[in-house]
């Protein structure tokens, strides 16, 4: 099933390329945007590849049916049998709580860079103060959650995680200025530590006993799958906006996931 959807990837790039070129040319799209809804085609389409490809495995027998299902499908129905409807809130709830922190996080080091930083600065802060403040928030965030409950450390994770991407913008406007690069790396490490041990934990208790794993790893590859698919356009985003806006723009992303946050908490509370 990997091979078909690598495969189908190889064999469309030449149709992909032209695909794009008519786009731009004969529809008249900006070619970020033929860009981006060609390659989401592409992806659907080696999603189905894979899918056809276990269809072909169980109807040939080389694989066994009760195999797939236990392996693939078992994780999906036993989540969706336990939690219902609430399922799909859930899901949308993982798919974007890192998505602020993902987009603003692959312009970091460029950004510090047309700043005019120096690698060696960089490197001496994000790896010093910015090791030390991830370790301090994943302590703190952990703490809090056993103190307070996981649902609303998760709040303040996502809010702190938010607020931080305003520093950054703050950071454009003030300019090459070693003591607020310090200050802006320190909070959103800390804020990130904080967030991603509440998330854990949250992820961890969504589990079930005989899915843990396969679960886990569901979860984890569905918080990372929309996020990292947009961050692909951040560039594009920072050329047209600028560093602020886009630090601005990133910020609020976070809005949507408090509103998640609420919904997901209301809807545990009431079961």
């Amino acid at each position: 099933m990997a091979g078909a959807f690598i495969l189908a990837f190889i064999i469309s790039t030449d149709l992909v390329d032209e695909s794009k070129s008519y786009l731009i040319k004969n529809i008249f799209l900006a070619p970020q945007l033929a860009s981006f809804l060609v390659e989401a085609l592409r992806l659907c389409v080696a999603i189905i590849a894979a899918t056809v490809m276990g269809y072909v495995l169980i109807a040939t027998k080389l694989v066994p049916k009760r195999v797939i299902t236990e392996t693939y499908l078992g994780p999906f129905s036993d989540f969706f049998r336990r939690y219902g409807k609430a399922a799909f809130l859930i899901l949308a709830l993982i798919s974007t709580y890192r998505i602020a922190d993902v987009i603003m996080g692959v312009m970091a080091n460029v950004f510090y860079i047309d700043l005019g930083f120096e690698k060696q600065e960089i490197g001496r802060i994000s790896k010093g103060f910015g090791l030390i403040m991830t370790l301090l928030g994943g302590f703190m965030g952990g703490a809090l959650a056993v103190r307070y409950g996981v649902m609303k450390v998760l709040m303040s994770g996502a809010i702190l995680a938010s607020a931080s991407n305003l520093l950054f913008a703050l950071l454009a406007s003030v300019g090459h200025d070693i003591t607020a690069l310090i200050l802006v790396i320190s909070a959103d490490n800390l804020s990130a530590g904080i967030a991603s041990a509440a998330f854990v934990a949250y992820l961890s208790s969504l589990t079930s006993t005989s899915f843990t794993a396969s679960q886990y790893a569901l979860f984890s590859s569905i918080m990372v799958l929309l996020p990292k698919i947009l961050a692909g356009y951040s560039g594009v985003m920072v050329e047209s906006v600028g560093y602020e806006m886009f630090f601005i723009g990133t910020a609020a992303m976070g809005i949507p996931v408090l509103a998640l946050i609420y919904l997901v908490d209301k809807q545990d509370q009431a079961a």
